[in-house]
């Protein structure tokens, strides 16, 4: 027999049971949501920061990638030296890598090293192709690693120059077909009057090779190397360009065919290796190695006095932090929001789970429990329950989304952790649940009041400030302005809300039916706070909405600021612009103006050697704009920018003394004397007088001098070389590819005969949107526009958003589950006594929903409400450029659609789950009631 069953013995003693373990078996349910929503909440704080870090990083890294190689290398550049071989520059790299990757990070992709010659020479002689008759032009360099990167498919690897031998060099396979070159070939690169006697001036093709990847970061910045390009000359007339190859062997060689040359190392930085966080760390490294003790070392340890380091770098990076700065207030709204969300639902759980327990503690208390006591025992609790969740829900942070930094959302998780353990406990013993019917009427009173009074004096600071200036840290502010107008908005409504259920209750209890009324009623006492929390769902959901709201608008507003932007930039939805030699084609004119989806399509000369004469003293310098009136007044009203009427444009015909109409820039108009003026243009004078003034047009979207606009018409009856377009500006859904594709097999035309040879680099380059020979483009509005939003930093931010809007969704979905699954034993037995009244089920469906889903609709168009107000109250202070891509004067205004569509999926979503609650747990616990009886 144990001690314990003998009377008497020691055993007997009570022993108390332990407090923990009582309290989370008797509750395991309760415990087990509180796992899961600290779970949940402290996963999310983690997720959040360690998300946008990982988006910033990414962002920055293919910015800096975007820039292209170039831009983003550490260019080094020595004199050659007598008797310099390949394996010395091969050393002087390892020691230029090992110092400057001390305190850059370098990559291999896209690195190389060699030696150039500094001038290129013409391939003189007969047989080759010469455009206009001018000789094409050779580059000549060394470059390390060649063999490595193309494919030999003629000849062999040049070797070794010998004294009085031509130059042995490999050229592309591509460019000896262009230029009708071939293996064996000797070309003769003239003669050089400062070389030696010796110097060879002639080469011999010895190989023929392909690129194995001609866009490969290795071959960038090379002149030509995989083809030939045809290359248009300032003077007139285009040529044929291409580099050639020479061995490792052959540098002295090569000195003295280029006049000289130049040793070169290109070191590319490695843009996944940047972190947004240490730019301006890395600006400093780099500074050194530019001008300072680093370069000073650099050129100690190569023995290069002469070495020079150049680079972008420093524009690039600053421009990418300044991007990072200034988007970052507009990142950190969604995070915000989604913290206040999550710390209601905290609250809210808080509250609930006092109200539960409230007849326990006030037993507790009556029994001589101090607060101190009960503090300790519930923070032993939920201890046991809320830090292993918090330790699971960061480590799946961690695991889920490997980031560098840990410091943001250790102290997020933290946080949330300490608020989601604390919540309760202090609840429960420093705000005791009050008896039913009785209100805080004063200490609620003020906390509205210090509310509404901060929200006020923080929007009347941003709207004082303006867009401040980017820092290094987001504005809070800007940041939590709209968190501060939402929470007001939601106070405001737990005033309003009982009143205006109530209105609603009392005329439905005029009507017939019983079930609305009596939902009703049952909404109107619980929003009166008399039963249990309302207040906080509804703050969970009008929060939500309102973040959710405000993102969305900004999200809107960026994108047609970006597609106003975008037909700025090209002075329409679509254009074409030309070199003036080599005007358009009246049958491309034609055929482009008939492509499908286009509105309105003008053809545009722009004189920009245009003088205004009897202008004071001096003639006036402006750019003249020949166009068809009423096309280009429709391009104009669409685009947005110089909108006019195209009847200031007509003009009877006359004779060379009949003034043409003209709209002018404002700037020419106060310095134009009265009556007409005389135009100059290469091609002749003309008279013109001023019929309007224009402060913009599409055709000169950076205009940087004055302009006038003038009719076609009238303009080339007195100079015919005025009708010659040299643009044509269209609006509509024009196709890119088509257009590109009509101007590349219809729109070429040349004076000299050279079309021919213009469509087929047109065809080696049209692989991109821009990919139209030198002097020519072809552009839409919409590409311009996905190429302003593919913009990583501008779709980093997105993400942000939407992930954020997301989670806030959640948070006030669960916020409501937790209210109804509270209110569920209590509506059970209601629906109980009901049942055996004569109510069927579907009624009781219907009786749960009149009672939940009101409250939850006008928390939604609250919430609806509240970003507009939101939007209209903060717009002025926000810069929405960084989103843009662009400059813009956009400001962000309420719209109706960007609001409602988050506003009624979220109520959509919350009248489903309400409704699937019922008809899930509903039923089952009807049918507990009924069988045994009412619980008092």
């Amino acid at each position: 027999m144990r001690d314990r069953d003998v009377p008497g013995r020691r055993g007997d003693a009570h022993r108390p049971a332990a407090w923990v373990r009582t309290r989370l078996r008797s509750a395991r349910a309760a415990a087990l949501l509180t796992a899961v929503l600290t779970l949940a909440t402290v996963f999310t704080a983690a997720a959040l920061p360690r998300a946008a870090d990982r988006g910033a990083d990414s962002a920055v890294a293919r910015f800096v990638l975007d820039r292209g190689v170039g831009a983003t290398s550490l260019h080094l550049t020595a004199r050659p030296r007598p008797g310099t071989r390949a394996a010395d520059l091969d050393t002087l790299r390892e020691r230029l890598v090992a110092r400057i990757g001390s305190d850059l990070p370098l990559t291999r992709d896209g690195e190389h090293h060699g030696t150039r010659a500094l001038t290129a020479r013409p391939i003189l002689g007969d047989g080759y192709d010469r455009p206009g008759g001018i000789a094409p032009q050779l580059h000549l360099t060394y470059l390390q690693g060649l063999a490595g990167h193309a494919t030999l498919t003629e000849g062999s690897w040049p070797g070794p120059a010998l004294p009085g031998e031509p130059l042995p060099i490999v050229v592309s396979a591509r460019a000896a077909e262009s230029v009708r070159l071939k293996v064996g070939d000797l070309l003769d690169g003239g003669s050089d009057n400062g070389a030696d006697a010796g110097a060879p001036l002639r080469a011999r093709i010895v190989g023929l090779y392909r690129a194995d990847a001609p866009r490969e970061r290795y071959w960038q910045e090379l002149p030509c190397p995989d083809r030939a390009c045809l290359k248009t000359l300032d003077g007139g007339g285009v040529r044929w360009e291409t580099g050639g190859f020479v061995g490792p062997d052959a540098l002295a060689a090569l000195l003295a065919w280029g006049g000289g040359g130049e040793d070169f190392w290109r070191l590319p930085l490695d843009p996944h290796a940047l972190r947004a966080d240490r730019l301006a760390e890395l600006r400093s490294g780099l500074g050194s190695h530019l001008a300072g003790p680093g370069a000073v070392r650099a050129a100690e340890e190569t023995a290069r006095p002469d070495l020079s380091v150049s680079t972008l770098l420093p524009e690039v990076l600053a421009d990418a932090t300044a991007r990072h700065r200034a988007t970052a207030p507009l990142a950190a709204i969604g995070p915000a929001g989604v913290a206040g969300t999550a710390a209601v639902v905290l609250c809210l759980a808080a509250a609930l789970a006092a109200d539960r327990r409230a007849a326990e503690l006030r037993l507790l208390r009556a029994r001589g429990a101090s607060r101190t006591g009960i503090l300790l025992r519930l923070l032993g609790e939920y201890a046991v329950t809320v830090l292993p969740a918090a330790a699971a829900g960061t480590a799946l942070a961690v695991l889920l989304l490997p980031a560098p930094r840990w410091t943001a959302s250790a102290l997020a998780a933290g946080a949330t952790a300490l608020f989601a353990l604390l919540a309760f406990p202090l609840r429960a013993t420093l705000l005791p649940p009050r008896p039913p019917g009785t209100t805080r009427t004063r200490r609620r009173l003020v906390g509205e009041l210090l509310t509404l009074t901060v929200t006020a004096a923080a929007v009347a600071e941003v709207r004082r400030r303006g867009a401040a200036p980017p820092g290094d840290a987001p504005d809070p502010l800007l940041v939590t302005a709209p968190l501060l107008v939402a929470l007001t908005g939601g106070l405001l409504l737990a005033r309003v809300q009982p009143w205006l259920v109530g209105r609603l209750a009392a005329g439905a209890r005029r009507g017939r039916g019983l079930i609305g009324f009596l939902g009703l009623a049952r909404t109107a006492r619980d929003t009166a706070g008399r039963h249990r929390p309302a207040v906080l769902p509804t703050l969970a959901l009008l929060l939500a909405v309102t973040t959710a709201g405000f993102g969305a608008t900004v999200l809107d507003t960026t994108d047609g600021a970006r597609l106003r932007a975008a037909r700025t930039a090209i002075g329409g939805d679509a254009a074409v612009l030309v070199p003036p030699e080599a005007p358009l084609p009246e049958p491309f004119l034609t055929a482009a103006a008939a492509l499908p989806g286009v509105r309105a399509a003008s053809p545009v000369r722009i004189e920009r050697q245009t003088y205004v004469l009897g202008v004071g003293r001096l003639a006036v310098q402006a750019t003249a704009v020949i166009v068809e009136p009423r096309a280009y007044a429709e391009i104009a009203r669409t685009v947005g920018v110089g909108p006019f009427d195209p009847d200031t444009l007509a003009a009877p015909p006359g004779g060379p003394d009949t003034p043409v109409p003209a709209l002018v820039s404002p700037g020419l108009a106060e310095r134009l004397p009265p009556g007409p003026q005389r135009l100059r243009t290469p091609g002749g004078e003309l008279l013109a007088t001023a019929a309007g003034t224009l402060a913009a047009t599409p055709a000169l979207p950076e205009a940087i001098r004055e302009f006038l606009v003038l009719p076609v018409g009238p303009a080339s009856a007195r100079l015919p070389d005025l009708a010659r377009a040299d643009a044509w500006l269209a609006v509509g859904e024009v196709d890119g590819e088509r257009l590109r594709s009509l101007f590349v097999h219809s729109g070429l035309a040349d004076a000299t005969g050279l079309a021919e040879l213009l469509r087929e680099e047109a065809r080696e380059v049209s692989r991109e949107p821009d990919g139209i020979p030198d002097g020519y483009r072809v552009r839409t509005s919409r590409e311009v526009d996905a190429r302003l939003a593919a913009d990583p930093l501008q779709a980093s931010t997105v993400r942000l958003f939407r992930t954020a809007a997301a989670a806030g969704a959640g948070f006030a979905l669960l916020a409501v589950l937790l209210t109804v699954l509270r209110a569920s034993p209590e509506r059970a037995a209601l629906l109980a006594r009901l049942r055996t009244m004569g109510l069927r089920p579907r009624q009781g469906l219907a009786l749960i929903l009149a009672e939940t889903v009101p409250q939850a609709l006008a928390a939604v168009a609250a919430g609806a409400a509240v970003a507009a107000a939101a939007v209209a109250l903060l717009g002025p202070a926000f810069d929405l450029s960084p989103l843009v891509g662009a400059t813009v004067d956009d400001a962000l205004s309420p719209l109706a659609l960007p609001v409602l569509r988050p506003a009624a999926a979220l109520a959509l979503l919350v009248c489903a789950a309400v409704a699937l609650e019922a008809l899930v747990s509903g039923r089952r616990q009807v049918a507990t009631e009924l069988r045994a009886g009412e619980r008092n």
